[in-house]
């Protein structure tokens, strides 16, 4: 998830465990343990773009990082805050759940997590939310602002933890039951078209759970389009994207094409712009493929020639937003 949420997330868990025994420090507890595994982001300073996009939700999004972690943190803390009544197994019970929460939402995004790092460098996505859903967000945040308003003993500060706390968990499984729903309606699309696909995923398009990036496809190529939980036909439209990996034997740096697909999970195409060569990586989306099927795709590395792609992941997220395609856009979530 964003940074903005996590943090939201957690000042409410502080405030369930111990904000009546330290105050409002707990909630600065519980921001410190879910923002900890996105420390990450300081390898960007000097890895390049490649390696950091597989160091970023990496290591510090294990299980082995979020035990070690936690039990730092817990030594920290109950060494602070004494006396108090919290015994060291809770303070470490705390920061294992704050902690392993974030990279257990984090696996519900696109972009993968090494849950089993560094014995085992597969990458888990269940691809259920959208990196940055204000549908999610919007009750922890409430929550938080409620309880930096509210004085310490308020008998409210109970009823508003809990509050951003369950609100998100039903919205997230009120995601789960959206991904099964397209995923039902897609596959007998799949099947009735006779595509045939060895691999295949959903994943929300941005901003909301309602209208989701379908990929299905093989080592040929993909057909990608997009279907939302109101769409009452039985039927979709998809464009087919080649792969063309014929292409890559011109590029002479083979480790950066391997880092990339490996990154992929194998969804990828490349593709020959004019003079450009390009990677693109399927699973982002296309920058606005509900107006144009044939649109780019949002995450594209530029293979050659030499161009700056340290904002490769963001580079294609909302290029092309303006007040048509946003009307396409919502027309596509109601279902038209």
């Amino acid at each position: 998830m964003d940074s903005l949420t996590h943090i939201a997330l957690g000042a409410c868990m502080g405030e369930a465990f111990a904000g009546r025994t330290v105050g409002r420090k707990a909630m600065l507890w519980g921001i410190f343990a879910q923002s900890i595994p996105d420390i990450d982001f300081i390898a960007a300073t000097w890895l390049d773009t490649t390696s950091n996009l597989l160091v970023h939700r990496g290591f510090t999004h294990s299980i082995f990082f979020a035990i070690a972690i936690s039990m730092v943190m817990a030594w920290l803390a109950n060494s602070w805050h004494r006396p108090h009544n919290i015994s060291f197994r809770r303070w470490i019970f705390f920061f294992l759940m704050a902690t392993g929460s974030h990279i257990f939402l984090d696996t519900f995004n696109n972009y993968g997590v090494g849950l089993l790092e560094p014995f085992h460098h597969y990458r888990m996505s269940f691809n259920t939310i959208y990196v940055a859903d204000p549908f999610f967000s919007i009750a922890p945040g409430i929550a938080v602002v409620m309880l930096l308003l509210l004085k310490q003993q308020h008998v409210k500060r109970r009823f508003w933890w809990k509050f951003g706390l369950v609100i998100s968990a039903v919205y997230l499984s009120y995601c789960v039951v959206d991904k099964t729903i397209i995923d039902h309606d897609v596959k007998k699309i799949l099947d009735r078209k006779n595509i045939p696909y060895t691999r295949y995923l959903t994943t929300p398009a941005p901003l909301q759970n309602w209208l989701w990036f379908v990929v299905a496809g093989n080592d040929s190529g993909y057909y990608v389009g997009y279907r939302s939980v109101f769409d009452r036909q039985n039927d979709m439209h998809l464009e087919f994207f080649p792969r063309n990996d014929s292409l890559a034997s011109s590029f002479p740096d083979k480790k950066t094409l391997e880092k990339l697909v490996f990154f992929s999970q194998y969804f990828y195409t490349i593709e020959k712009r004019v003079d450009t060569l390009v990677f693109n990586d399927l699973r982002f989306g296309q920058v606005t493929g509900w107006h144009n099927p044939k649109e780019e795709f949002a995450f594209h590395y530029y293979l050659q020639p030499d161009i700056d792609n340290t904002l490769v992941v963001q580079r294609g997220r909302f290029a092309k937003w303006n007040e048509a395609t946003f009307k396409t856009y919502i027309r596509r979530i109601k279902g038209d």
